[in-house]
């Protein structure tokens, strides 16, 4: 359909790990046109390295918009604003000119630097009893600035600004060196409490010194961060002069785009990395000494805690169990979550005593932690093995999500679910089943491009708030209520084992480490 002269076309530009996704929006929150493209994630040049050409992700972007262009010529044209929305933590050194000096490392790359900062004396003694020293060392250890700054100085020499994905796409897209605010979540010297860059002595610039005038100019959400230039307009097919409007991460504009602006919600992202988020006006910190981030709601944050290679499990159980589900779901054209209901709808809640602990990667509270998979008998097959993985998710997220309510003091009534893996309205169910509130999903699965239009149209003044414009734009689609029988089974298998499973098993994991050397 042709939009109408009162109403707002807006484009929103998610940039994720594999794909490039264009998506233009109705100010209604209707999704118009949606184009993706699609790459390899990464290259490894080393083992436990990721990279990535940055050229892949702008080249993508132009791509994507111009066959946009191509097929609804009438939408492109009548765009109102832009908004950039990408992953997290993945990081490009670039000229003064914006040309890349190397790959951008991706938030999968697991190298690891000397912490510029190891503390002495008093400070070493206070983290040592508060139980943090190894972290501080090991969050440095992350940072892949300061890897760059000891092991290729003449890059970082050459190095005029140090960004984001979202912050080299703004640039390619304005000509501006500027970013939102919501977008800098990573091993940056970020102050998240007062949404600034930290200067010293203050722990963050020790931790990852990154000189001032090599980082981004920050814009809080919702404000305009440049307009698009002829130069790309030209490469994108964009009208020039298009205000491009500061939004956030892809986890920050999930929950937005997922309809969670207050603690009355959390939003669930069955992703690659599975999160339980929140957006809250008050800062507290979800796991101890783990801020809350920011959020695309300005003076707001996202409390957040996540399950490393979470839905990637699913991937996991794809590759190796299979192979004919997925080869089913290729030729109907389907996702292969919607062949796989098979398995969770001839299986009962607690997938017959098999319970799966999701720690496939350790995550920053359990560093010696492995996956397990316990209570194994005759009776199990690939279907239990199946229901038992989503099982373990939604106890690891419900773990997460205690956790939170009892930092933050708050209730959250129900959850909106997005992300891949909620296109399966059976893994729907059963996380209804274990957190025992209602799951909400609303009328697309592009939630991240649906909340960087949300605050899109709220920059632009379509609406006067974000608040206003994701209550006008968000429309729920289904509610999976919990079902009271599966209630009660799943209680009880958290409470009486899934929570005591890793202190029963640490020692072990330890001596794993211990014997094999893994992880190191």
């Amino acid at each position: 359909m042709t939009p109408s002269k009162d109403t707002a076309v807006l484009l929103a530009v998610d940039c994720g790990t594999q794909s490039l996704r264009t998506l233009l929006f109705s100010d209604t929150g209707n999704l118009l046109a949606r184009v993706q493209v699609e790459y390899a994630p990464y290259v490894s040049p080393a083992p436990g390295w990721a990279e990535q050409d940055p050229e892949i992700y702008w080249n993508s972007l132009c791509e994507a918009c111009n066959r946009l262009k191509a097929e609804h010529p009438d939408h492109m044209k009548n765009v109102s604003g832009v908004g950039v929305t990408s992953q997290r933590a993945s990081m490009i050194n670039v000229d003064a000119a914006g040309k890349p000096l190397r790959p951008a490392i991706i938030w999968l790359d697991q190298r690891k630097a000397q912490p510029p900062f190891v503390p002495r004396h008093v400070i070493k003694l206070a983290l040592k009893l508060a139980g943090m020293y190894h972290n501080v060392l090991d969050i440095q250890a992350e940072g892949k600035c300061n890897w760059i700054r000891q092991n290729q100085p003449d890059i970082w020499a050459a190095t005029a600004k140090y960004l984001q994905v979202s912050g080299f796409l703004n640039f390619r897209l304005t000509g501006r060196f500027a970013d939102s605010v919501a977008s800098q979540i990573g091993h940056l010297p970020f102050n998240y409490k007062k949404m600034r860059w930290t200067k010293k002595p203050d722990l963050p610039a020790l931790f990852f010194p990154v000189e001032p005038d090599k980082l981004a100019e920050l814009v809080p959400p919702g404000q305009a961060l440049g307009r698009i230039t002829r130069a790309a307009s030209q490469q994108t097919g964009i009208p020039e002069n298009v205000p491009v409007i500061a939004c956030g991460s892809d986890k920050g504009c999930e929950t937005i785009g997922a309809g969670v602006v207050d603690t009355s919600m959390v939003s669930l992202s069955f992703g690659t990395t599975a999160t339980v988020q929140t957006t809250s006006g008050r800062y507290f910190e979800p796991i101890r000494f783990m801020p809350p981030y920011p959020a695309p709601i300005p003076g707001h944050y996202n409390p957040e805690v996540e399950i490393f290679r979470g839905f990637w499990m699913i991937t996991w159980f794809k590759n190796e169990f299979a192979f004919q589900e997925v080869m089913e779901a290729k030729e109907k054209g389907i996702a292969a979550e919607v062949v796989l209901n098979r398995h969770l709808e001839k299986t009962a809640p607690g997938s017959m005593g098999l319970v799966v602990q999701p720690y496939w990667s350790p995550g920053l509270q359990k560093p010696s932690a492995k996956g397990a998979m316990i209570g194994f008998g005759d009776v199990h097959t690939k279907a239990h093995i199946y229901r038992s993985v989503i099982e373990g998710l939604g106890f690891g997220l419900m773990e997460g999500l205690e956790q939170m309510e009892k930092a933050g003091k708050f209730f959250a009534e129900k959850a909106a679910v997005s992300g891949g893996a909620s296109q399966s309205d059976e893994i729907c169910r059963i996380t209804a089943d274990i957190f025992n509130r209602p799951m909400v999903k609303v009328q697309t699965h592009e939630t991240s491009g649906l909340g960087a239009a949300i605050v899109t149209a709220a920059g632009l003044g379509v609406y006067s708030s974000v608040q206003a414009a994701a209550a006008a734009m968000i429309k729920p689609q289904v509610v999976f209520e919990p079902d009271p029988d599966h209630v009660d089974i799943y209680r009880n298998l958290y409470d009486r084992v899934y929570k005591k499973m890793f202190a029963a098993l640490n020692p072990l994991y330890e001596e794993i480490r211990d014997i094999t050397g893994y992880p190191a």
